[in-house]
């Protein structure tokens, strides 16, 4: 046999149990035939030396947003702001088109709240998205053509701020929709390329279609216009869901047309979960809480009428989906866990795999629901580490250590899969490791210190825990035999280094099926 190719003089670490270190692996047709021993006297049309490198198997992103990052790295940003007088500045150089688009509004971090007024003084159809991407500020005009002027936010005389959220802010971009296939395809794209710098091998895109993030009726078309750097799946907004006349043995109301459902696809593009919305975000102060939260009062709310989402719970499980249920508050966790045990318990289906997006804050007796019903928490870490403080001020002391949860999860057996939601906070894998180790804010702030996991935990949940949940874990999320040759070079050692370092570690490259698609540093030129 021939290799395709030979990494060699690189510290390997697996993350098989098997096998959890090696020095050298054997690759051929994009994947790994063997490691050590099994190959090194194999001969290779190439040869690559690491030169004493750390490998880790290529890390799997389970909940990102490629169109959106690539949109916003090219889009007037505002998020160094201080005050509003420097986001108008900002909007006024923006590009003018028919709408002004600027992104990264953070009501938190200025002297005081952006408004409609703010805006109307320099220009008009200006829209201005929360970093959270639950929420917007609008220009007057704007707020005169809202198809729902009823759910909308007021100022103490009753008039209109332009602050949008949820709904509202949906009705405003589906005004704005849609962009062109082209444009959509760059954003990806753009996306993906962050990832890929990062190490991601797989990003799992979280919503296409209708819904919240949605960008146009023919979004897929835009990841399949050229091959992407890395591999993608596709999540579906439940919006797209149709009425079927399907045999009544199937069992089926509802589903996409012709049965399309969760797997279809090759190792590059597939169709992942549904995704639905049940709540909103922290940042915006819409996650849906049993609790008010503390300093703004409001409990936040949920995304839609209940027995509509609930609805599209029972109806996708029916048609055979994996389903991925947006759930920030512990009150739209309650809400995620009723649906998900009524549907289970309708049509059993062990291997369903549902996942709950997010699980931002999770009370102590929600835990072993979770287990029971074997839902997987894809958790963002990095939201900790950016934003930490905020959401422990308004959590306060008790409902603090229930954010992202980590060992309470694992201790448990539940499996834990992380992701960025790029680009909402820092999409790098190595940060978010660091704080499900170190549980500190960027400031040093221990949030939740008690749900630390070990940094081999910490690196599964990025490796086989979220190719696990994107079902994925028979190709990706460690480097076994039979698996895609897909890894990420290192220079340093997470297993070993200081845990305080492990965010900086630099990614050297990173391989797809064997093919460096990353290198700056040049091992495959």
């Amino acid at each position: 046999m021939i290799l395709d190719l030979k990494v060699v003089g690189g510290r390997f670490t697996t993350l098989d149990p098997a096998r959890p270190r090696a020095s050298c692996l054997g690759v051929w047709g994009g994947r790994v035939v063997g490691l050590d021993e099994d190959v090194a006297d194999l001969p290779a049309r190439r040869v690559v030396d690491l030169g004493g490198a750390v490998v880790l198997p290529g890390f799997v992103d389970a909940h990102n947003h490629l169109a959106w990052a690539g949109r916003a790295s090219r889009t007037p940003d505002v998020s160094g702001c201080t005050t509003v007088a420097q986001v108008l500045e900002v909007v006024r150089g923006a590009p003018r088109a028919a709408w002004v688009e600027v992104v990264g509004y953070d009501h938190r971090a200025l002297d005081r709240p952006l408004t409609a007024r703010d805006l109307d003084t320099v220009g008009r159809r200006i829209y201005v998205q929360d970093l959270s991407g639950h929420a917007c500020v609008v220009s007057s005009d704007v707020l005169a053509d809202l198809p729902v002027p009823g759910d909308v936010q007021r100022d103490a005389s009753g008039r209109p701020t332009g602050f949008l959220a949820e709904r509202a802010q949906t009705a405003v971009r589906a005004m704005m929709l849609p962009y062109s296939v082209a444009d959509i395809a760059s954003d990806v794209r753009l996306g993906a390329e962050q990832c890929l710098r990062e190490g991601v091998v797989l990003a799992a895109e979280a919503g296409v279609g209708a819904g919240l993030i949605g960008s146009s009726p023919l979004e897929v078309a835009a990841y399949q216009q050229d091959p992407l750097p890395i591999r993608v799946q596709l999540m579906v907004s439940s919006d797209e869901l149709r009425e079927v006349r399907a045999h009544a043995a199937d069992g089926v109301r509802r589903a996409l047309p012709l049965g399309l459902r969760t797997g279809l696809g090759d190792e590059w593009l597939s169709v992942g979960a549904l995704k639905l919305w049940t709540d909103g975000g922290m940042i915006a102060r819409t996650a849906a809480l049993t609790e008010p939260y503390l300093g703004t009062g409001g409990s936040g709310q949920l995304q839609d009428d209940p027995d509509v989402m609930r609805a599209a719970i029972l109806d996708g499980h029916d048609a055979g989906w994996q389903l991925a249920v947006h759930a920030i508050g512990d009150r739209a966790v309650d809400f995620a866990l009723d649906a998900l045990a009524s549907a289970q318990a309708r049509r059993p289906r062990p291997d369903a795999r549902h996942r709950i997006e997010h699980c931002g804050l999770v009370r102590p007796d929600q835990l072993d629901r979770i287990a029971a019903l074997g839902v997987i928490p894809v958790v963002q870490p990095t939201f900790l580490w950016a934003y930490g403080d905020d959401y422990s001020t308004i959590m306060g002391p008790e409902r603090a250590p229930w954010l992202y949860r980590g060992r309470a999860f694992l201790d448990r057996g539940v499996v834990v899969a992380g992701s960025s939601d790029r680009p909402v906070a820092d999409g790098s894998p190595l940060r978010a490791v660091q704080f499900m180790v170190e549980r500190r804010s960027r400031t040093g702030l221990a949030v939740g210190p008690d749900e630390a996991v070990a940094v081999a935990d910490a690196l599964r949940a990025y490796t086989s825990g979220a190719a696990y949940a994107c079902r994925r874990e028979d190709a990706l999320g460690s480097l076994t035999p039979g698996k895609l040759a897909d890894f990420v070079v290192l220079d340093d050692d997470p297993s070993t280094c200081e845990v305080s370092r492990i965010g900086d570690i630099t990614v050297l490259a990173t391989a797809l099926g064997g093919q460096f698609r990353h290198d700056p540093t040049g091992f495959a030129p």
